[in-house]
């Protein structure tokens, strides 16, 4: 299948401007920041901040200058397909220049070239010192790095200065990109030979979907190198000084997604096994679930007493920690985020609250 052919395939793209109505005669930018965001601080990509456009503005080079208006459409598929039909002509003439490369060092033969390697790199919860070397060596390689929202602003220092970055992130209600058009990024730039770096934060084989890639990769023949990071859950019980197993107190520790697939507010489903008194439970993605998890965990015999905490953005300069027993635990969450909304100049709401996607519940004895 040709390249180009392929990129288009990727985009999901069928005529978006005829179809959706917010952008019937302004095929411009969202990424102009003309319209500058207030976003409270994060050390993290927030979705449509300036920090994120400014460091992905490679891939907007046909639409540099033009003005963006405001309000944002409330539309966010509609601001999605356009800010993909916005990248497609630099991502196609990328995938061009980065094979006449690879024919030019003599990597191709009958006009095919060998692929190149595709790298699963964990950054860890948001220290940039967390870090491994072999991360970092990595990085400065790379031709393209596709990054997700909890790669933190201080580890994207770090790339090289001629790598190409571009934000594939998903937060609650916006995917930039689908996991089938990340997975189609990933093949293409790799079959041009690119060497390509998929940054997620923590672990990319902890809650970070990096199986799906690597299998999807490997079906296609292409190699994939996994260079695993500091999951969230060591991290953060290091940062607090929570010792995930502690002899003759709890001698296992269980990593639990409270993530609801279907989304809402009901968690997966919870055994009894996960409220064993004598491991540490840790959750990821839980905050939204986690009232209904308590309660479920408390119903399998898990003491309301269990010493609890929540911690939002760790290891950063902006960690947020909430300590309770489990049975209080969701309202002082909720307590720790309340009123604090805010709203920017283009009307997307932003609230200063916990982030789901990026807070962690460590539950011990």
């Amino acid at each position: 299948m040709a390249l180009p052919h392929k990129v288009s395939s990727f985009s999901s793209l069928h005529s978006p401007f005829s179809r959706n109505r917010h952008f019937q005669g302004r095929h411009h930018a969202i990424s102009s920041l003309n319209c500058k965001s207030t976003f409270s601080a994060s050390p993290f990509t927030e979705k449509h901040s300036s920090e994120r456009y400014q460091r992905d503005q490679w891939v907007y080079q046909n639409r540099l200058g033009q003005t963006m208006s405001c309000p944002l459409p409330s539309d966010s598929e509609a601001i999605r397909e356009d800010d993909i039909a916005l990248q497609l002509p630099e991502l196609k003439k990328l995938l061009q220049v980065l094979k006449e490369k690879r024919e030019s060092e003599g990597n191709c033969s009958g006009g095919k070239c060998a692929p190149g390697d595709v790298f699963l790199v964990g950054t860890g919860p948001g220290d940039p010192e967390l870090l491994t070397l072999k991360a970092v060596r990595v990085m400065k390689g790379a031709d393209l790095l596709l990054y997700d929202r909890l790669v933190s602003n201080d580890v994207l220092d770090l790339v090289g200065p001629d790598a190409k970055l571009l934000y594939v992130g998903k937060t609650a209600g916006y995917h930039s990109r689908t996991q089938e058009e990340i997975h189609e990024l990933l093949l293409s730039f790799a079959e041009a030979g690119a060497t390509v770096v998929r940054l997620k934060g923590g672990d990319p084989l902890v809650f970070g979907r990096g199986g799906e890639e690597m299998d999807f990769l490997q079906q296609q023949g292409i190699q994939v190198k996994v260079i695993p990071g500091i999951t969230a859950a060591s991290g953060i019980a290091a940062e607090l000084g929570i010792p995930l197993t502690h002899r003759g107190i709890a001698n296992s520790v269980r990593f639990l997604t409270g993530h609801s697939r279907k989304g809402g507010t009901d968690p997966l489903f919870v055994s009894e096994n996960a409220a064993d008194p004598d491991s540490t439970l840790v959750v990821y993605m839980g905050l939204s679930t986690f009232p209904s998890l308590a309660q479920k965990l408390m119903h399998h015999g898990l003491s309301p007493q269990t010493p609890a905490a929540a911690i939002e953005r760790g290891t950063t300069l902006h960690q947020r920690t909430v300590f309770a027993e489990l049975n209080d635990l969701p309202e002082k969450i909720a307590s720790a985020g309340r009123g604090l909304k805010n709203k920017d100049p283009c009307n997307v709401d932003v609230f200063v609250e916990w982030e789901s996607k990026q807070a962690a519940m460590i539950l011990w004895k």
